[in-house]
């Protein structure tokens, strides 16, 4: 019991003193404690420095005055720092919040715009020479310095850049030298590099003996080609692969080019023609021939059988320039004339011209029916009273009818003719003669 009234009176003297401290039992209860940033202004300012386009190499120094010091500062939220610098910023828009030690803050927005760190700087290149030599080589160098900036580095018709201006190895031909500064910024120039033409005033002559081949068909022809005018020349003949001599063998007849070239590349040329002997040159060919002429009232049975001589054979034959044949005999021709011709191995060629087949005439026995005929039939059968549609005025309807003519005129059947009675027998066997041997124009 004696505990539990100390307690009651620890609680008293406690609550009694928390009363004296707020100045409980005061009128109007409880007074807060003042607001340690009521009418204290906190003003941020600050230098800027731009980043250069691209990078972030832009900063913000910034400071703060107003109430009491002991200022911290942050960027865009991030985490308070004693130093109002911020270095490393890319072009945007940035927040400075000062803190004071009561915990008071003022901001101020800040905003970082690219610069075009080449705006007004002009890069100058400029440069030096040297030539190649000759055209066909890479000698020639070319020597470029840039002014107008710092730190520069150069490259040669878009390469990789270099820390030195200095190009080797080069040949004829342009190039562009681009010079570039710390920043980026370029300049360029054009150089041109030429060379001494080492042909001017040389002047290449080739000459060369030659050996004809022995034929027309023959490859054995040769070629020996030599020049002057220079030195370490090689060869071509009709545009093809350079050799390191003049000689060419194994050539037919025809032209040929031939080009020498020196060390230089300088070249001359002339043009050589091979020729093979004539041979038909002396040499006379005789085309003979033997006609057969050709039997009227057949088909064509016309022939000539052809012969050469004089060339060197086996000769070859054609008929009217038609194409040659192995074959010297011509068949199945008309009456006409022709033209002949004999080709021996070498070509050698000759003709026999107007060689002419002709009709052949009508043999005894024809003439023979051909007045009985006429004497007894034409009468009836012509060409104005073609009775039984023959015209025996015609010789070779006479030829063509032979068989009705004999059962007619020598056998009487079905009838005789002429209708005026059967021949006499001397005519009847004329008929029968001409038949026998074989009823033909020419028999």
């Amino acid at each position: 019991m004696k505990q539990l009234y100390s307690f009651r009176l620890l609680s008293v003297i406690l609550l009694s003193s928390l009363l004296v401290v707020y100045g409980c039992g005061s009128k109007g209860g409880t007074t807060p404690p003042p607001n340690p940033c009521a009418g204290v202004t906190i003003t941020v300012a600050g230098t800027i420095s731009h980043p250069i386009t691209g990078s972030s190499n832009g900063s913000i120094n910034a400071s703060a005055s107003g109430g009491s010091s002991g200022f911290t500062y942050s960027i865009n939220g991030s985490a308070f720092q004693t130093s109002g610098n911020f270095p490393a910023l890319a072009a945007g828009s940035y927040t400075i919040v000062a803190k004071n030690t009561e915990g008071c803050t003022g901001s101020t927005a800040f905003t970082l715009t690219p610069i075009n760190p080449c705006t007004g700087v002009t890069i100058n290149v400029t440069g030096t020479t040297v030539n190649p030599t000759f055209t066909t080589v890479s000698n020639g160098s070319i020597s470029a310095t840039a002014s107008g900036s710092s730190g520069f580095t150069y490259n040669l018709n878009g390469g990789v850049f270099q820390a030195s201006g200095n190009f080797a190895n080069l040949a004829v031909g342009t190039y562009t030298v681009v010079a570039k500064d710390l920043n980026g910024c370029t300049g360029s120039t054009v150089f041109t590099l030429t060379a001494p033409n080492p042909c001017t005033g040389i002047t290449i002559n080739v000459t060369a003996t030659t050996i004809n081949p022995t034929t027309a068909a023959a490859t054995n022809g040769s070629i020996s080609a030599s020049a002057s005018g220079s030195t370490g020349f090689t060869f071509n003949i009709n545009g093809g692969t350079f050799q390191a001599t003049g000689n060419f063998n194994n050539l037919g007849q025809g032209t040929y080019t031939i080009v020498a070239k020196d060390l230089n590349g300088c070249t001359g040329s002339a043009s050589f023609t091979l020729t093979a002997p004539n041979p038909c040159a002396g040499v006379t060919i005789t085309v003979s021939t033997v006609v057969t002429g050709n039997r009227p009232c057949e088909s064509n049975n016309g022939s000539i059988v052809a012969t050469g001589s004089g060339g060197t054979g086996p000769y070859t034959f054609s008929i009217n320039a038609g194409a040659f044949q192995t074959s010297n005999n011509f068949i199945n021709l008309a009456a006409a004339t022709y033209s002949i011709s004999a080709r021996d191995v070498n070509n050698c060629v000759s003709s026999a011209n107007n060689v002419v087949v002709n009709n052949l005439a009508a043999g005894p026995l024809f003439l023979a029916v051909q007045n009985v005929i006429q004497g007894n039939c034409v009468g009836c059968h012509n060409a104005s009273g073609a009775s039984g549609g023959m015209n025996f005025a015609v010789d070779c309807n006479i030829v063509a009818n032979k068989d009705r003519i004999r059962v007619r005129a020598v056998d009487g059947t079905p009838s005789a003719m002429p209708p005026t009675g059967l021949l006499p027998a001397s005519e009847k066997q004329k008929i029968t003669n001409w038949i026998n041997a074989g009823g033909r124009f020419t028999d």
